[in-house]
């Protein structure tokens, strides 16, 4: 039994490593506002604007850690709306480097909980 719970705790902590590395990843775009040439008030609120993604996935991050499914389900959500805006708008390279991770993280959390429910079944 401990040896099950470990085993999904390593899983959690390896998924969660991934998504915050996505996140860091998505992070490292908002920089441009500060070649924009605005001024620090308006700075700040492109930033902010910016980093409202990266804000979505640690906040999912955070929930997906007790509620494994409510991580999954987020993920794909999130996964499928970015592919829904950005359809047509840029190219696929870009779609598929910012939806995929997405969608990874949602197969992996769907695979944590399918088994933290196969293990509490065989106990």
């Amino acid at each position: 039994m401990k040896n099950s719970h470990q085993k999904i705790s390593i899983l959690k902590w390896g998924v969660s490593i991934l998504g915050i590395l996505f996140a860091a990843f998505l992070s490292v775009f908002a920089l441009d506002v500060f070649s924009e040439g605005y001024d620090f008030k308006d700075t700040v609120v492109a930033l902010f604007m910016h980093l409202i993604p990266t804000f979505l996935i640690v906040l999912l991050l955070i929930i997906a850690w007790r509620r494994v499914w409510i991580g999954g389900i987020g993920f794909l959500i999130l996964g499928s709306y970015y592919l829904y805006n950005s359809w047509g708008e840029i190219e696929w390279a870009g779609i598929l480097l910012l939806s995929v991770p997405l969608f990874i993280l949602a197969i992996l959390f769907f695979f944590i909980g399918w088994y933290q429910k196969k293990i509490s079944a065989r106990l």
